[in-house]
């Protein structure tokens, strides 16, 4: 089976889409890392709506949103059966796919008429569950200091997960590498949530941020802290932020931080939706004033950790060109 994809940071559907029309039966929609404002605006309705608009016959596009999912993985959802949860969603028409109201299992759980869906549905608490263990990082633990050589530098796409590089010459004052935002230079940071190990520094360009720094605990695979930005003390604050909430995602200029917390595993909050979509919302903004020209700034940087995806990524130990599968030097 084919998963077509479509998030915040990756935008895959349009080059992909064309396949339902020829294989309706293997094609099944998905949305994957989208942040949560999106969220609220579409789901795969929109991908549906899109399918169609791009010549996919209706229930081809709709087998692969909602059949062909169902029964690949065996999920416990209505097919609307005989003998089916009543699991469904009704739609104002069959071009649009503007949703009306939602089934789950019989019991409504979404009428777009109600001003508060969520009252709609008991409020469920969940359980707290987070590992997270590393002290306040001090801006001196990201200091590069000068060597010999280019410097290795990862290269931010847009809508991408895939990154390039390029080696250029660095910035160096009082014998220390630095950031240089005049050149669309950021340093980049790991640190270890889990057990406070030493941080992995290098440099990154296409972030855009002209001031400030923004920083995430959601980073794939392992969900360490995750920071870019123009200096250390800025990146310093970011990440602190993000140490005394348990995760999250911050935004920092100078002295001044906004954070989104995540509590849950510092990848999801226990608020209601809406609340955290605009939250985010709020978060994103910044980003984009301190310069951020990317669509999805923090989406991007949780990708720049992931060392299974080409071509030059930042891992515990360092810079690591995944084409070779080994980590590299800074310095060439």
């Amino acid at each position: 089976k084919l998963i077509i994809r479509e998030g915040s940071a990756a935008k895959d559907f349009e080059a992909l889409a064309p396949l339902v029309q020829l294989y309706p039966d293997r094609c099944m929609f998905c949305s994957d890392d989208k942040h949560p404002d999106e969220l609220t605006q579409w789901h795969i309705n929109a991908l549906v709506k899109r399918s169609l608009a791009l010549g996919a016959p209706l229930f081809d596009a709709l087998q692969a949103a909602c059949v062909n999912p169902v029964r690949h993985y065996g999920l416990p959802v209505g097919l609307l059966q005989v003998g089916d949860p009543a699991d469904f969603i009704e739609v104002d028409d069959l071009s649009n796919f503007n949703i009306l109201r939602t089934f789950i299992d019989g019991h409504l759980t979404f009428d777009a008429n109600v001003a508060d869906p969520a009252s709609l549905v008991p409020r469920v608490v969940p359980r707290i569950v987070n590992q997270f263990s590393t002290p306040h990082k001090q801006p001196a633990e990201f200091r590069v200091p000068a060597q010999d050589g280019g410097l290795l530098v990862i290269e931010a796409i847009d809508g991408q997960l895939v990154t390039g590089r390029s080696i250029i010459d660095p910035r160096v004052s009082e014998n220390q590498v630095v950031a240089d935002p005049q050149r669309d230079l950021l340093k980049i940071v790991l640190a270890d949530r889990y057990g406070g190990g030493p941080p992995a520094v290098a440099f990154i360009r296409r972030f855009g941020l002209r001031t400030g720094a923004i920083a995430s605990s959601v980073s794939h695979d392992s969900h360490n802290l995750i920071a870019v930005g123009c200096t250390d003390d800025e990146i310093a604050t970011a990440i602190n932020a993000l140490i005394d909430v348990r995760g999250g995602i911050s935004v920092a200029e100078g002295n001044a931080v906004d954070v989104l917390p995540l509590p849950i595993a510092g990848l999801m909050s226990d608020r209601d939706g809406r609340e955290v979509a605009a939250e985010y919302s709020r978060l994103d903004r910044r980003a984009k004033e301190l310069g951020s020209q990317l669509s999805a700034p923090f989406m991007t940087l949780s990708f720049m950790a992931l060392t299974v995806i080409p071509e030059l990524k930042l891992g515990p130990q360092g810079l690591f060109d995944v084409e070779q599968f080994a980590f590299v030097p800074m310095f060439v």
